[in-house]
């Protein structure tokens, strides 16, 4: 059994992520260069993203949703080289995301009220509201999944169906649609990533004080 072409890309594209990071890091000066102020202007962009939703938790959210957006911005665009399919239009690629997304979010749950008081907001105020929120977790995960695999599929089948219609007469309006919609979906993603551990962490915090007072 080979591998598929989503894990080869994907891999690379990892590659290439942890390698720029090496070349960056190490080469960092006070006064920066062009790449050095890019990639600091991308990493305040992300801080400001996350203080505007979990301010007093950055320091725990920050590097995944972090890199969740870096990933899949690299993943969207990567549909722009010829013969390259973006790993995010495999579901199978969006539905590992989710599920990191999954555990993530529960993973800063336990970690910010203890295990027990985590678990004890399932079946508070009664115990019938178990199935409902186990429900609701497992339809949030398969919609983070769809949603970035169905909008990064169909832009590729557009795209497809275009050039075939039209040729290659209509390359740089197809090029910055793809850059615009990678982008966006990017963005999206780690908003909602961000929202779901932001509305747990909450809804703990809340379920903690009240039971205090």
């Amino acid at each position: 059994m080979g591998l598929s072409a989503t894990i080869v890309s994907s891999w690379i594209i990892m590659a290439v992520l942890v390698g720029t990071a090496i070349a960056l890091t190490r080469h960092m000066r006070e006064t920066p260069g062009s790449a050095q102020t890019v990639a600091e202007a991308v990493v305040m962009t992300m801080q400001r993203a996350i203080d505007d939703v979990l301010p007093r938790e950055r320091a725990i959210v920050f590097p995944f949703v972090a890199t969740l957006w870096i990933f899949i911005v690299a993943a969207n665009l990567s549909g722009i080289i010829p013969g390259v399919s973006s790993p995010t239009a495999d579901l199978s690629a969006t539905a590992a995301l989710a599920v990191l997304t999954f555990f993530f979010v529960h993973w800063t749950g336990v970690r910010s009220v203890g295990l027990r008081r985590y678990l004890e907001h399932y079946v508070s105020p009664n115990p019938i509201m178990l199935p409902f929120e186990i429900i609701s977790e497992i339809s949030r995960t398969i919609t983070l999944a769809v949603r970035l695999f169905g909008n990064m599929m169909s832009l590729e089948l557009a795209a497809l169906i275009v050039v075939g219609i039209a040729g290659f007469l209509v390359p740089i309006p197809l090029l910055l649609l793809h850059i615009v919609e990678a982008l966006i979906q990017a963005y999206i993603f780690g908003m909602l990533a961000l929202v779901y551990v932001a509305g747990g962490i909450e809804i703990q915090r809340h379920h903690f004080e009240r039971e205090a007072s």
